[in-house]
C-alpha cells in the first residue's frame, strides 16, 4: 500500500491521555547529547500524562494547583509569575467530575496564560506601566474553549511589554532563564516559557509576532507551536502587529500540544496510521543554516538522520529558488510589525517615558516608515505566499531552531561559536514564518557547549500544523532532548 504523506493528511498519536502514560524509551537513537548536568523531570511530565495520572486516582486537580502554589514560593520561578487567578470553585469542580465520572477532555489541568491575553476577573497588565489595573470582564475566546474543556486558568505570566519590549520589564522585571540566571528565557512570552520549563505547569499560552513562542520554547528547553495564522483566534489579545499576531501553547511535549490543539479548535481529525513512512522533508541551505552555533546545526543533522531512520526523506533544497531574497523577506517582515506596532501605541504616546526602551525603539522605527513602505511591505507578503505556495514540493520543512543557546543578559548577546552577535539575530529563522503565516513548531534537540538546550524548528503547509506536531510527537517518542528540567 503507498503509504506517502500529502498535504491535507493527518496523523496519528500513540498516547491515549486516558489511559496509560506514553511510554518513552530514550535509548533507541544516538542523536542525544551529554545531560549529565540535567535533572530528569519530575512526575507528572505533561497534560497527557497528568490526564492519566487524574484517571487512576494517582494525584488530583486539587493536589496539583497546590503544588503549583508551592513553586511559586521560589523566588526565581517567582519571576515567571505576574499575578496568580483565583480558581478554587473551578478546582473542586474538576475534583468532583473525576469522582463522577464525567470528566471533560482537560479536566482539571493547570495553565497559565500570558499577560497580554485576557482571562475574565484578571488584571491584564500587558507589562506595562500604561495599562494601569485593566481587569478583563471576560475570557479571550481561546481562553473560553480551553475552560470549557475542563482546563483552569490559574496565572497570568510575564510578558516582554506589550510583547514587543526588551528582557528588563519595566513593570515586573526580568524573567530569567531556569537554566541559567545568567541568560534570558527569551522574549516575548517570557514567563510562559520559564514556567512550563521549571514545571510548575503542565502547558501555558503565548504569542508569537517575530517568534515569541517559538524563542523562549527553544531557550528553555520546551515545545512550543506558532498554529497557522488565525486558526487560533487573537480576539481579547492585545495587538502587537495585528496582522502578524498568533496565539499558541507551550507545553513539554508535540503530543501534549497536539491534544490541546484538538480541543482548542475542536478538530478531531489529527490522524492517519504510519505517520513517517515516506514522509518529504525539507532541508533548506543558506539563511536557514548561516549564523547558527555548529552545535545547532549538529543537533538538527543529528534529528534529520532519526526522522530517517523513522521513514521519512530527507530532500535538500534551495532557499534562494523557494524563498527568493530571504534578507528582503525579513526585513518586509520587520516593516510590517513595526509599523502596526507604532500604530497600536498612538494611544500611549503621551506616557512614552514610561515605558521600556527597547519598546520605545521599535516604536520609534514604526513611526519612521511611510504608508508607501508599508503597503508594499503587505504586497510583498502576499506575492511571498504565493510563490511559496506553487514552490512547495515537500510536506514539511525542518530548519535548525535559533542560532545558539540562550543570549546573555548582561551584554544582550548570543554566542554563535567564536562570534556575540546581538539580538536583532533572535528572528533569524522565526520572522519568516510569521510574515507568511505557515505553522511552526519549536522543539529541542539537545544541548549546547554550555549545556544549555537549543532547538529545531518543523514547519508545514497552511493547516498542516497536525502534520507538525505528528512529526514532532514521532521524534519525541524515540530521543529525550524534551524531558530534562532545569
Amino acid at each position: 500500500m503507498d503509504t506517502k504523506v500529502t498535504s491535507g493528511q493527518h496523523y496519528v498519536l500513540p498516547a491515549n491521555p486516558f489511559g496509560t502514560s506514553n511510554p518513552r524509551n530514550t535509548s533507541r537513537h544516538a542523536a542525544k547529547v551529554d545531560t549529565t548536568n540535567q535533572t530528569a523531570p519530575p512526575v507528572p511530565n505533561g497534560v497527557c500524562d497528568l490526564l492519566a495520572q487524574y484517571k487512576s486516582g494517582e494525584t488530583t486537580p486539587v493536589a496539583q494547583v497546590a503544588r503549583f502554589v508551592t513553586a511559586t514560593k521560589n523566588p526565581s520561578a517567582a519571576e515567571a509569575v505576574v499575578s496568580k487567578i483565583a480558581c478554587a470553585r473551578a478546582v473542586q469542580t474538576s475534583a468532583d467530575r473525576w469522582k463522577a465520572n464525567t470528566a471533560r477532555p482537560l479536566e482539571g489541568i493547570p495553565f497559565g496564560v500570558k499577560a497580554i491575553i485576557d482571562v475574565e476577573g484578571a488584571d491584564i497588565t500587558c507589562g506595562s506601566f500604561t495599562t494601569g489595573t485593566r481587569i478583563a470582564a471576560k475570557d479571550a475566546p481561546i481562553v473560553a474553549r480551553l475552560r470549557a474543556a475542563g482546563a483552569i486558568p490559574v496565572a497570568m505570566l510575564a510578558t516582554t511589554e506589550f510583547a514587543a519590549g526588551s528582557p528588563f520589564n519595566p513593570r515586573h522585571g526580568v524573567v530569567t532563564n531556569p537554566f541559567d540566571d545568567t541568560r534570558w528565557t527569551g522574549g516575548s512570552s517570557t514567563g510562559s516559557g520559564a514556567a512550563v520549563a521549571r514545571r510548575m505547569l503542565p502547558f501555558a499560552l503565548g504569542t508569537d509576532t517575530g517568534g515569541s513562542i517559538r524563542v523562549p520554547s527553544c531557550w528553555c528547553g520546551i515545545t512550543g507551536l506558532k498554529p497557522t495564522r488565525a486558526l487560533l483566534s487573537t480576539e481579547g489579545v492585545a495587538p502587537l502587529s495585528w496582522t502578524l499576531d498568533h496565539v499558541g501553547p507551550m507545553g513539554l511535549s508535540a503530543a501534549d500540544l497536539s491534544y490541546i490543539m484538538n480541543v482548542a479548535t475542536e478538530v478531531s481529525t489529527f490522524q492517519i496510521q504510519q505517520p513517517l513512512k515516506n514522509l518529504r522533508i525539507g532541508v533548506p541551505d543558506g539563511w536557514f543554516t548561516d549564523k547558527v552555533d555548529t552545535a545547532v546545526l549538529q543537533g538538527w543533522q543529528d534529528a534529520l538522520r532519526v526522522m530517517e531512520t523513522l521513514g521519512a526523506i530527507c530532500v535538500p533544497f534551495s532557499t534562494v529558488a523557494m524563498f527568493g531574497d530571504m534578507a528582503v523577506n525579513h526585513e518586509a517582515g520587520w516593516t510590517i510589525l513595526t509599523s502596526e506596532l507604532s500604530a497600536s501605541q498612538r494611544n500611549n504616546a503621551a506616557n512614552r517615558h514610561l515605558q521600556d526602551t527597547g519598546l520605545q525603539a521599535r516604536i520609534a522605527r514604526g513611526d519612521m516608515i511611510t504608508a508607501a513602505e508599508y503597503l508594499l511591505a503587505l504586497s510583498h507578503r502576499t506575492k511571498l505566499i504565493n510563490q511559496l505556495t506553487e514552490r512547495w514540493n515537500v510536506d514539511v520543512i525542518v530548519t535548525p531552531g535559533l542560532g545558539g543557546e540562550a543570549g546573555h543578559l548582561d551584554s544582550l548577546t548570543i554566542d554563535v561559536n567564536d562570534q556575540k552577535l546581538g539580538f536583532d539575530a533572535i528572528s533569524q529563522n522565526t520572522m519568516i514564518w510569521d510574515l507568511t503565516g505557515f505553522p511552526s513548531l519549536m522543539l529541542p534537540s539537545g544541548f549546547g557547549s554550555s549545556g544549555l538546550p537549543i532547538g529545531l524548528q518543523i514547519v508545514g503547509r497552511p493547516f498542516d500544523d497536525a502534520l507538525c506536531l505528528s512529526l514532532g510527537a514521532a521524534f519525541q517518542s524515540v530521543t529525550d532532548h524534551h524531558l530534562p528540567c532545569p
